[in-house]
């Protein structure tokens, strides 16, 4: 199969490309923006017709919670105008559309894993245009899976905000004596080099069209997630809760957003292992980047 990468350098790209390759052997080229412009149909359709692929994975996105709040048009071109072009476009070609979500699209309220089939309410402007792009690949791509991922962390750098939170939290640990992290927002952390392996999995099977959570097993806390970095990494740091308000967020997140991999077990295609062994193993291979 050939496949095309959006994004191939970005922090989940970055695992997609040799995954899919080395260990699914198929035929893959990564596009970066350099390459096209998702936003832009004229971009996206002489470039990927030139490249005349059998499926197309877009991990493209305008990420920066911040900077999307700032910029909804910005944020709307590229998380929803961009799946949609991608969207016609695969359907010229005949191609499947894999298009990365997230879990910014659940408000949190619900205290328990969200399903596929529960209903999205996005707090922000980054939440709202995911889950339009969402809607658009559900509505067109006559061929598509929508992966929905949290608490991304990997061995190569967001190409948005730079160190993710374990590169973040070792790095703070050689400078710091003592660092505070949040206890009241949960997740799942999840490793990139196991949602490529999913997703390699999932778009060489013969599954249904639909919207297919792909995280870690398990959740914790943000702080959780600092404690298990630190001792796996034999850091000596102190670490306490942030006390609350110590660090005002700027824009409105779910305070829960873990996402159970419903669809996927029911199809016997779910690979995905706990946070903590995944971080166990993250780590303790060569030192992360």
């Amino acid at each position: 199969m050939k496949i095309v990468v959006i994004g191939a350098n970005g922090q989940l790209g970055s695992d997609l490309c040799p995954v899919l390759a080395e260990d699914f052997h198929h035929e893959v080229i990564g596009m970066t923006h350099a390459d096209l412009d998702i936003a832009s149909m004229d971009s996206t359709s002489s470039a990927l017709s030139s490249a005349h692929p059998d499926a197309v994975i877009n991990t493209a996105a305008m990420h920066h919670v911040e900077k999307c709040e700032n910029d909804p048009e910005q944020s709307f071109a590229v998380n929803a105008v961009g799946p949609r072009n991608l969207s016609m476009v695969c359907n010229d070609l005949g191609a499947t559309l894999v298009q990365i979500s997230t879990d910014y699209i659940f408000d949190g309220l619900k205290r328990s894993p969200y399903l596929e089939e529960d209903l999205p309410v996005p707090l922000n402007v980054y939440g709202s245009t995911k889950l339009t792009g969402e809607h658009f690949v559900q509505s067109t791509a006559e061929r598509h899976f929508v992966v929905r991922v949290s608490g991304l962390y990997g061995d190569h750098l967001c190409r948005a905000k730079g160190q993710n939170f374990v590169s973040l939290m070792l790095r703070l640990a050689g400078e710091r004596d003592e660092i505070s992290v949040v206890d009241d927002e949960v997740l799942t952390p999840t490793w990139t080099l196991d949602i490529a392996h999913q997703i390699g999995k999932l778009v060489s099977s013969d599954a249904e069209n639909g919207i297919y959570h792909s995280t870690a097993e398990g959740e914790c806390s943000w702080y959780d997630f600092a404690r298990k970095i630190f001792d796996v990494s034999q850091s000596d740091v102190h670490l306490r809760r942030a006390k609350p308000g110590e660090f005002p967020a700027k824009v409105n997140r779910p305070l829960y957003s873990v996402l159970e991999n419903a669809h996927l077990k029911r199809l016997s295609l779910n690979r995905m292992r706990p946070w903590d062994e995944a971080l166990d193993a993250f780590l303790k291979q060569s030192p992360p980047r």
